[in-house]
Parts: C-alpha cells; sequence; structure tokens
C-alpha cells in the first residue's frame, strides 16, 4: 500500500488548496551540513541524486542522511533512465520515500513503483505541449528547463503552466533572488531548486540554502493574486 506523508505544517500533506505555503524541495544534497541545514531553514522536501551528476550520491550514504530528517520531511530519489530494478533496489536500500523520474518511463513504470509505496514525482521539460499531474499516474508534476538540469534560468511566461489546482513544481534556475518573480509569473504549487543555492557546482552554500527559503517561505501557492 502506497504510504502517505506528512508536512509539518499542513495537515494535508500534498495541500490542495490554493494560499497554502509554497512547497519547497531542496536538491542535490550530499552532506549532513546540507540535509541540517535545510531541514532548520524548512524544506518540505529533500533530494538525493541517484543519476550521473556532480550531485550524486551511492545509496548506503542516502540511507545515512535520510536518518537525520524528520518525518515530516519528504526524502526524495531522483533517477534518469535507469532500468525499474535498479530504481526499486536503490530506493529500498537508501530509505527514500518518493521517487522522482526524469526520463521516458511509461505508465507501467510508474504503476510498478507506485505498488511498492513510493510517492511518485515525474519530471518534465516545457515543450510544445505541457504535460498535465497525473497523466502516469504519478502524485507529483516538475515542471524544469527546456534543458532539464542545466540550472539555467528561463523565460517561465512563455508557456503556459500546468493546470489550476495541480500539484506541480516549478524548476530551472530558481534562485533567492528571482524565485518571487517566478512564482508570481507562474503559480505553482511548489518550486524545486538545486545549482541556484550552491557556491560551485554540486557544492551547496549553507546560506543560500536559507535565503532560498526565507524568500520562498513570503509566497503561497497555486492561484493568482497569491504572491505576497
Amino acid at each position: 500500500m502506497r504510504q502517505a506523508w506528512a508536512v509539518s505544517n499542513s495537515s494535508d500533506p500534498l495541500r490542495d488548496s490554493p494560499g497554502d505555503s509554497l512547497f519547497v524541495k531542496i536538491c542535490g544534497l550530499r552532506t549532513e551540513r546540507d540535509v541540517d541545514t535545510a531541514v532548520e531553514a524548512g524544506a518540505d522536501a529533500l533530494g538525493f541524486v541517484f543519476s550521473a551528476s556532480p550531485r550524486r550520491i551511492d545509496a548506503a550514504g542516502a540511507a545515512r542522511l535520510c536518518r537525520r530528517v524528520p518525518a515530516g520531511v519528504l526524502t526524495v530519489g531522483v533517477f534518469r533512465g535507469e532500468p525499474l530494478d535498479h530504481v526499486r533496489s536503490v530506493a529500498t536500500a537508501s530509505g527514500i520515500r518518493a521517487v522522482q523520474l526524469h526520463g521516458t518511463e511509461d505508465r507501467g513504470f510508474y504503476d510498478e513503483l507506485a505498488a511498492g509505496g513510493w510517492t511518485l514525482i515525474r519530471a518534465a521539460a516545457f515543450g510544445d505541449s505541457v504535460p498535465r499531474c497525473g497523466e502516469l499516474g504519478e502524485d507529483m508534476l516538475l515542471l524544469d528547463a527546456p534543458v532539464p538540469g542545466s540550472g539555467t534560468a528561463w523565460d517561465w511566461t512563455r508557456k503556459t503552466p500546468a493546470g489550476p489546482g495541480e500539484k506541480w513544481l516549478l524548476a530551472g534556475g530558481l534562485t533567492p533572488d528571482n524565485v518571487r518573480d517566478a512564482v508570481a509569473a507562474t503559480r505553482p504549487w511548489g518550486v524545486d531548486v538545486s545549482s541556484g543555492v550552491e557556491s560551485s557546482r554540486g557544492v551547496k552554500d549553507p546560506a543560500l540554502i536559507t535565503a532560498f527559503l526565507q524568500a520562498a517561505r513570503s509566497l503561497t501557492a497555486g492561484a493568482p493574486g497569491d504572491v505576497t
């Protein structure tokens, strides 16, 4: 059975209503300092990258870090194009509670992981059409830059974002300085950041993590006029 997870500042872990605080995920964490800083600053979710990346971590390292994370913060494993058995094995060994997929996985792939009890996040890029949350059975949709994972800021206003009320996260080039404008332009349910809180590629900066969360926590999610 799939397990529900709780967020400390919401009775509904997946926050159905506009006007709730913005859901914030800090991705690419690799050290105890990274994790502790993000948790203390109020992150809702922490991402651990298991695919080829300067931010890559192995299952044992992620398991050690996950043990530091309180129950109200979602731990997410990030995968890009790996086989189902590998994803299942790493997710189980690391103890993460959600799986984020960047790739061409089909509905059957998602259904198999759903049967294992993980919360599912589908990552997709803005292209000629905009994906909709739930099309493949995912719980959340992450919409990234046209070149996913590049960390490059892009024109968030050039495409209509996901539909109203959908649980979708904006990603791609976000920083403490631009997250407010990005949220005002697109009105997402949440945001995801990695390179925007780094001092160098793959190296998180505690001050930037804190600043990003402070900026994001001043915003609300999901409806026109909610940016205050």
